[in-house]
Parts: C-alpha cells; structure tokens; sequence
C-alpha cells in the first residue's frame, strides 16, 4: 500500500487506535450515531456564524471572534481525548491512541514548514499529533504564544488529511504549575555535532521536563560526510514502532534540567526536539512541487477564515475599493531584506538586493501570463516588505504599487506584533500571482499558495550580486 493522489498513506488514518472488541464496536456505533446528531448541530451553528460575519463591520469586531473555540474542541478531535485539559497531559490521552509532537524554534514560516513535517510525520506513523503553538522567536518575547487554530482551519485540515489534529492547549492547562516529564528523542545532537538537543520557548510554558534520549545515526538523510543537517522523515517514523524503537536506545537518556529524571523516549507520545530539518528523498525539499510534505499536508493548510476576512479588509483599504465592490485580482509581491543584508558580502545593498526596475519586469511578465492563460488584465499589486527605508517605498509607489500600511491602521495595537507577518502571508497567498525572493521560505510558501489553490502566475527574483535577476 502507497501513497495515493487523494494524500492519504497505507490504511484508513481517519481513527486511529479504533476498537476492534465488541465493546468497542457498540461504542463506535453509538458515536457514529453522536456524530451525526453533531453534524446536523454544527450545520446550524455554520450557517449561524456566517451571517454573523457578513453583519461585522469592524475588525475589532471581527478580532473578537477569534475567541471563539474551533470546531476540532467541541466535535471530533475532542474524542481522542479524555476531556478538558487537565494538569497533566497524561490524564488527557487515550489508552487506545498513540500520539506524536514536537517543538518549534526557527521563525514563523519555517514552524509552519516544520508543523507540516510533524504531521507528515504523524501520517506515516499513524498517531495523532498535538501540534504546539507558535512562539515569538522573531517578533520579540512581549508577544504571546499563538495557537495553530488562531492562523489555519484545523477542522478544513483534519478532515483533508483523514486525521484529527489536536492542539497542546486542548490537551495540558498551561495555567496550571503541575509539571510533567516526557522522553523525547533528540535529532539535533545527530546533525549538528556536540550540540545539545533543540531548546523551545514553549517547553517552560507547557511545563514540562524533558529528557532527552540521542537519536541513532541512521536516521541522517545523507550519508556520512557530507556536510548536511537533514534527517529522514521515514527513518524517524521507525522510531515509533517496538523494534526500531528498542534497537535504537544504544546510550542512557539525559537527566531531565529540573527533576534530574533518566526517561527513555515515550511511546504513548512519540516526541522529537527539532523537525525543521527533515525530508522524505531530498534536502531542502519544500523548493520541489513534488515535496511530499507540501502535496499531502502543507497545501491543506488554508487559512482561518477570520484572519482571512481582516486581511481581505486591509486589502481593500490599500487598493481604495469601495465596500460595495468585490476585491480585484492582484499580484503580490514580497520582497525581504532585513536580515538578507548579511549575505550581500562586498556588494552594496543597492546593489546586491532585486532593483524596482527588475521587480517591474517580473511584475509584466506574471501580468502578460495571467492575460494569455486566463483571459484577465491584473492592474493592481501590493507589495510586502521587511524594508525600513521610506525612500525605497517611495519609488515603490511611482510604480503605481500599493501596499498595507500597519502604522495607520494600528494593527499593532489592535490585533497584536503577531499580525502583520501573518497578514503579509495571506496577502501573498491571495494574489492572483506573486512574485518572491529567491531563498526566502515566506516567498517559497506565497509562491506554492497561489500556484495550488489558484492556478497562479508565479516568479522567483533572484538577489545577491548586480544583475543577478537579468534574463
């Protein structure tokens, strides 16, 4: 059995750890019969929420209704676990459901791309995942944790990839000061030598004390010597099964930091440090259409419709449509400097970043597909930067581009430092065609949104040395 074109791997992965007792069967049966009741209850509560939206008219007011728990905690995840989140995550999980997470710490995107890898991974080894929140690493420590649910729609991922997804806030109070030790297995110290296992932010924040067992060798992704930080997706799956499990404990855990507990990597909740950088047949793999991260979890990873419709709404504003007119097809553009500067080595910046005249060519060409692929004249393009300078914005706007203003509309202060990026991302996604930079993971994701979910014109500007994007 295989991976199939409808993203689902090996047996049915809908219910794990699904009875097979006859009192199993007849619980089965009286939830098929609870489901169903809940479905006919959450059409009625769908078709109530969205004409609540349509009669929001403030994004205060439509911020307000992130508040509102998603669908997965009232309905079908909430049976892969014993109740409401409890002191510790033990008491919350299922004798007969095996679970799998880990932790993030390498900037938004790439914690996307690593969510993605976790569930992947979950596919393949048939568990269920407890995906973590995400952490302020390059917001700044003032911002909160946010929860996956806040950003993408769970329930449109769960049913998409036949599986439940549950969230750490669903499983452990984070407000209690109960403290829990887990085993984890750590694949940092295989790829990057004499280094600890990968810290999180998050890990204090759940209270939890780990103790770390080194990953065995074979699960590198390359071979021996070549200079490479990726694991093998499929090589760690084997950790979750008895006998890769047992061969692969050769040394004794770490003690835990706080109680100085040995703990050998749990089974009931498989657990990894870092998996940001893991692949099934390749490194760097999410620059391929045929990722298999990408085909069969990350592009069923759509957004919350909510921060949808405030993003939309911001969207509108810079483009100056009335309300009374639907949004116009748009190109997107994203262009990051910040923290690029560093690899401009002897060149200036001026030199080394994609100049406006560059990005115009890219932005005609992406215009001229659109026209001839699809019959439509696209006008309007809104730009997305990391860049500070007022005057490199200014010649942005002699080009008749646009982009969202944050400092004005004081998304700040209303929504939180965690949402600009976040409505950077779903402005790129938006568009009609995008146009990115080159090695950036936030362009690489706009530029596989829009391709997938909108058969999209899309362009990579490459960066780097003068002329660098000339062709």
């Amino acid at each position: 059995m295989a991976l199939t074109s409808e993203g689902i791997l090996y047996q049915d992965l809908g219910r794990p750890g699904r009875p097979a007792s006859r009192s199993g069967i007849l619980s089965h049966y009286i939830f098929r019969r609870q489901f169903i009741a809940s479905c006919a209850a959450l059409a009625i509560v769908s078709v109530a929420a969205l004409t609540l939206l349509s009669l929001v008219a403030t994004p205060a007011q439509l911020q307000a209704l992130l508040t509102i728990a998603p669908v997965t905690e009232v309905e079908d995840a909430q049976s892969y676990l014993l109740g409401p989140p409890t002191r510790s995550f033990r008491e919350n999980l299922r004798n007969d459901t095996k679970y799998i997470t880990s932790w993030l710490n390498a900037g938004w995107t790439n914690d996307v791309m690593t969510i993605g890898n976790l569930l992947y991974l979950a596919l393949i080894t048939e568990r269920v995942p407890i995906i973590p929140s995400f952490i302020p690493s390059h917001i700044g420590p003032e911002a909160p944790p946010l929860p996956f649910g806040h950003i993408f729609d769970v329930p449109r991922l769960s049913k998409a990839i036949r599986t439940p997804v549950l969230e750490w806030h669903q499983v452990k109070d984070a407000n209690d000061s109960s403290l829990d030790e887990l085993g984890c297995w750590a694949i940092w110290p295989v790829v990057e030598q004499g280094a600890p296992p990968r810290d999180s932010f998050l890990i204090p924040k759940l209270n939890l004390d780990l103790s770390y067992t080194r990953a065995p060798d074979w699960v590198k992704l390359t071979p021996p010597g070549i200079d490479d930080k990726h694991v093998s997706l499929w090589s760690l799956a084997r950790l979750g099964y008895p006998e890769a499990r047992e061969s692969a404990i050769s040394q004794p855990p770490d003690p835990s930091p706080q109680r100085q507990l040995s703990i050998p990597p749990d089974d009931h909740l498989l657990c990894f440090d870092y998996l940001y950088y893991t692949a099934v047949t390749a490194a760097w793999e999410w620059n391929w259409d045929y990722s298999p991260v990408w085909r069969f979890v990350g592009r069923h990873m759509y957004w919350n419709a909510t921060v949808e419709k405030l993003a939309e709404e911001l969207a509108r504003r810079a483009m100056n449509v009335p309300d009374s007119e639907p949004i116009p097809p748009f190109i997107s553009i994203h262009m990051r400097h910040g923290d690029f500067r560093i690899y401009c080595n002897e060149f200036t910046e001026d030199q080394c970043f994609v100049p406006l005249p560059a990005i115009a060519r890219r932005v005609a060409e992406v215009q001229q597909e659109l026209l001839d692929r699809k019959g439509i004249n696209v006008t309007h393009v809104i730009m997305t930067s990391d860049e500070r300078d007022p005057n490199w914005w200014a010649e942005v706007r002699k080009y008749g581009w646009t982009w969202v203003d944050y400092a004005a509309e004081r998304t700040v202060e209303k929504y939180g430092k965690w949402y600009p990026v976040l409505f950077d991302a779903i402005l790129q996604s938006r568009g009609a065609g995008f146009i990115g930079t080159e090695y950036s993971t936030m362009s690489l994701l706009a530029l596989r949104r829009v391709q997938d979910w909108s058969g999209g014109a899309v362009r990579m500007a490459k960066w780097g040395r003068p002329g660098a994007d000339d062709h």
